[in-house]
């Protein structure tokens, strides 16, 4: 469909994630970060802001930022400082956050990307730390209309805040850019990356300016999306509505948008803030971080091989096409499921289709991870193993594959069961291509008349009348053998 907007116009995007750091524990404080429990269950004087508590750093917290800003080929402070976000909402007790400002653990890192075919370098202002703030719950069916009520259990769970460099230009290229976040800190392990849940969170902040101009236009900011499509639909839905107010010779007004999945609209929600609204000051009671030389080249040899790494490996080491490797290694579980596979079968391209298709359909299917389905990597080598020793067609090993996933019977058990056995008596199967032959004699006619592409009726005819259990291989030399 053609643009209805000229194109102008050219949008300039900035992207704030807040991940959720997988730590058992709060950044300040021993409360649990379980969640789903009980409102205000995990709670204690310091969470809650309570007079006289006092805050005690969680190692762990620094080690996951340092971890990512790693990742990130970021610029690791040796000295980082928190400071105090002053604002006034609810659901935060104390009257501010701590955060940290002018001094953060990470700076000057990037996200490279790719879009449409097309490599694309994202910049990455900065990484810290920072603690959560607790959830105002909006519910009618617990509380009145015009009523809110606070569970703090969220307060001081520890975040890191991913700030980019306003170098995107479209809803697809930040998409790109979330997922390549989300990935890095699931091969990480600080982060489940679960947007439904809130522990991967985005604020977008827009703005348009004309093409050519390097001053930026007034920006918005986006929030309340709960998940990478989301995202994409927010930041395409609010580029189109700057455009409409800019095209009619208005202004954009600076505030703060909250994104409606249901309407696929975003709302007004207040006027935007800038950092001096905040009265930013350190935190006088949290001491400047120190990162030592040795602690750190510690964590740096405590990475994991990340997704690109792996990504290139696995073309070649097991020598399948990029396409395969990227979707095998777009997560650490679909990574680790291949390779405990193709240890057991010596044929990583078979492995590969498999898992691309049977396995991941699954998973989709189940809406599970694929650690959790119940073909693991055994059950589904020992299939593959039937295949290559032709004890199973391919496609009756398809049938194979879904009895194996709702049941626990091993995969000789069902192809007997089932009777699937694929037929190799080379006997029993020239009998049927016999059969074929004798009931088509007009088409047999016209393959002998030159047309040779009927061969594929044959052996589609063969296969039928076995009920898919003939050798394909086998019926296509018999048959060959028979025609000419």
């Amino acid at each position: 469909m053609k643009d209805p907007f000229p194109m102008e116009y050219e949008a300039v995007i900035g992207l704030e994630v807040h991940a959720q750091l997988a730590t058992e524990t709060k950044i300040f404080c021993g409360c649990s970060t379980h969640f789903g429990s009980p409102p205000n269950s995990q709670v204690c004087p310091v969470c809650l802001g309570m007079p006289g508590s006092l805050p005690v750093l969680n190692e762990r917290v620094v080690e996951f930022v340092a971890k990512m800003g790693l990742a990130l080929d970021c610029q690791i402070n040796r000295t980082n400082i928190f400071a105090r976000k002053n604002y006034f909402y609810p659901d935060l007790p104390k009257g501010y956050q701590i955060s940290q400002f002018d001094k953060p653990i990470c700076e000057h890192g990037n996200v490279t990307v790719i879009v449409d075919e097309e490599e694309k370098h994202i910049g990455v202002t900065r990484i810290h730390m920072e603690e959560d703030a607790g959830k105002s719950v909006h519910d009618e069916s617990y509380v009145a209309k015009y009523e809110t009520m606070i569970d703090l259990n969220r307060c001081g769970v520890p975040l890191m805040e991913i700030v980019s460099e306003p170098d995107i230009r479209s809803a697809k290229e930040a998409a790109a850019y979330i997922s390549k976040l989300r990935q890095l800190v699931r091969y990480l392990g600080v982060c489940d990356g679960n947007m439904e849940e809130g522990s991967l969170r985005c604020d977008a902040n827009i703005s348009l300016r004309p093409v050519g101009q390097e001053e930026l236009g007034v920006k918005t900011e986006l929030k309340n999306m709960n998940s990478i499509r989301n995202v994409e639909r927010a930041i395409e839905f609010e580029i189109n509505r700057q455009k409409n107010i800019l095209l009619d010779g208005q202004e954009v007004e600076q505030e703060t948008l909250l994104w409606d999945p249901d309407k696929n609209i975003a709302k007004s929600m207040r006027s935007k803030e800038e950092s001096h609204d905040y009265r930013y000051f350190p935190d006088p009671d949290l001491v400047p971080v120190k990162i030592d030389v040795a602690w750190l080249s510690k964590i740096k040899d405590s990475l994991p091989e990340l997704p690109e790494q792996k990504m290139n490996r696995f073309i070649g080491q097991y020598q399948i096409p990029q396409y395969d490797a990227e979707i095998l290694t777009s997560s650490l579980d679909n990574a680790t499921y291949f390779e405990e596979t193709v240890k057991q079968v010596n044929n990583a391209k078979l492995v590969s289709n498999w898992i691309m298709g049977e396995v991941l359909r699954l998973v989709n299917s189940e809406k599970k991870e694929i650690s959790e389905i119940s073909v693991t990597p055994q059950r589904l080598a020992d299939l593959l193993k039937a295949i290559e020793n032709k004890l199973v067609s391919a496609s009756a090993a398809k049938t194979v594959f879904d009895k194996m996933a709702s049941s626990t019977s091993t995969v000789s058990e069902i192809i007997e069961k089932e009777g699937l056995a694929q037929i190799s008596d080379s006997s029993e199967l020239e009998q049927l291509v016999d059969n074929v032959l004798a009931e088509n004699n007009e088409t047999l006619q016209r393959y002998k008349n030159g047309e040779t592409k009927l061969l594929g009726f044959f052996v589609g005819s063969v296969m039928k009348a076995s009920g898919g259990q003939a050798n394909p291989k086998l019926v296509n030399e018999i048959l060959r053998k028979k025609l000419s």
